[in-house]
């Protein structure tokens, strides 16, 4: 499945407004499901890292980490930013990472405490969208013109972004 770098090499556009969404408070903030043991959902907010070249999540000893652990499908979508109701939305497969410089680098710059039980993990690409509303929001009230949502989506097997859909 491709990687967070594979995935902003085929479509930089979107991954840039991803981005911007999982980033719009500074460090990455977004909610992560998870698949339960008996096929139900959880959800947590978690702070995921992006860089150049992965989508990473530190996740501490947690039933979220055990299910990642046992299934590793997850869903990660963004906070709602406070001036529109845009979201972005990724799924995939979290691989648990081994490679020790990935892991040194990392929580060297994130300042990840080495005494917190915490194992990494990169957040592979299956599928990302990103839904932009305009400055109205989902719902415009009184805001005219209203802006038609624009609705973009990139899956890793079609290896091109699908239509915009409104």
């Amino acid at each position: 499945m491709p990687s967070w770098s594979d995935f902003l090499a085929a479509e930089p556009t979107l991954a840039a407004g991803i981005r911007a969404l999982l980033q719009q408070y500074g460090p990455g903030l977004a909610y992560l499901a998870t698949v339960r043991a008996d096929g139900s959902p959880r959800v947590h907010p978690v702070s995921p890292v992006i860089t150049d070249e992965g989508l990473y999540c530190f996740i501490i000893d947690s039933p979220k980490r055990r299910d990642l652990e046992r299934d590793g499908r997850y869903a990660l979508h963004s906070f709602p930013p406070e001036e529109n109701d845009d979201e972005a939305f990724l799924t995939g497969r979290a691989i648990p990472v081994h490679d020790p410089r990935v892991i040194a680098d990392l929580s060297s710059a994130l300042h990840a405490s080495p005494d917190v039980n915490w194992r990494l993990f990169e957040l592979t690409i299956e599928r990302a969208t990103l839904r932009t509303h305009g400055p109205a929001g989902a719902l415009p009230l009184a805001a005219l013109p209203i802006v038609t949502p624009m609705t973009r989506t990139w899956r890793a097997e079609l290896s091109r972004p699908l239509a915009a859909v409104s």
